[in-house]
């Protein structure tokens, strides 16, 4: 049971999100070295700290994208303070600000019956893949860099089609933060697919991984693959109804290491799928 000391619980500084950031490194989540920079641009207002007599101990995001569609991640209590209903008033305060969208999140399978209990339906699993960087990439005249060569609008207009909701200010700080790689497959002056790399804790990330075809999606990876110097992990975080992402990940050896049930609220919303061949973070979708 909780005890007479002072629980608040109110939005996160910027600064703060970085400790969220830190919680979830500790829970073996392993964030990039720079999420906490790009996920603050998600939704200023939409990170909350649960304090107990001054002290954090509990963390939650409910990133609103519009008044449509949010999305909750950083869902964590410091270990000593579970289980006595600070972790559930501040989930409270994220479905509260949420209240009214149709809200997702990526949660581990073993906690899918408590989510149900808050309205949660589930939609898909998420596959996470680990394999290893280097190999030769392919050599395309279709590849360039996204921050050199791409007309902004044609990311967004590309980001829209596998995102339910627009993510400029996010997406813009996403791809090109120091540290992260971006390139874009482009033919004849159309975007078919984009990809980023990030420098995480544990190795590397590849997300989003979005593509038009298989084959675009393929040359996107071995590049983005390759470009770390030293041999690491890399990690492809991967929707299981996209078989041909499930195949690009078997063909190069990549390990099922952890999975997510990505839930929502309302309905599933209508995305392209067969498009989407890394998830970009299980914290933000």
């Amino acid at each position: 049971m909780m005890t007479e000391q002072k629980y608040l619980i109110r939005t996160m500084t910027a600064a703060e999100i970085a400790l969220a950031v830190d919680w979830a490194a500790a829970e073996g989540w392993n964030p990039g070295h720079q999420d906490a920079d790009c996920f603050y641009q998600g939704d200023r207002q939409g990170f909350f700290v649960g304090l107990l007599d001054g002290e954090p101990i509990a963390t939650i995001s409910a990133v609103k994208y519009n008044e449509e569609f949010g999305f909750i991640g950083f869902y964590i209590v410091k270990p000593e303070y579970r289980g006595q209903g600070y972790g559930w008033q501040i989930w409270q305060r994220a479905l509260d600000y949420l209240q009214g969208c149709n809200i997702g999140l990526d949660g581990v399978l073993a906690q899918q019956a408590n989510y149900q209990k808050s309205g949660f339906h589930l939609a898909y699993r998420n596959i996470r893949y680990q394999g290893v960087t280097g190999g030769l990439s392919s050599p395309s005249p279709h590849l360039v860099s996204l921050e050199d060569a791409m007309a902004w609008e044609d990311v967004l207009a590309y980001d829209d089609q596998c995102f339910p909701a627009p993510r400029e200010e996010f997406l813009r700080t996403w791809c090109h933060q120091s540290g992260h790689q971006a390139i874009a497959y482009q033919e004849d002056g159309i975007l078919r697919g984009y990809g980023v790399l990030r420098p995480c804790r544990v190795g590397y990330k590849i997300g989003p991984l979005f593509a038009d075809t298989l084959e675009v999606a393929e040359i996107i990876f071995l590049a983005l693959k390759a470009i770390p110097a030293a041999e690491n992990t890399i990690y492809l975080d991967v929707p299981e109804p996209n078989q041909a992402a499930i195949t690009l990940a078997t063909k190069y050896s990549l390990q099922v290491v952890f999975e997510t049930a990505r839930m929502y609220t309302g309905q599933a919303p209508s995305i392209a799928l067969d498009k989407i061949y890394g998830v970009t973070s299980f914290e933000l979708g």
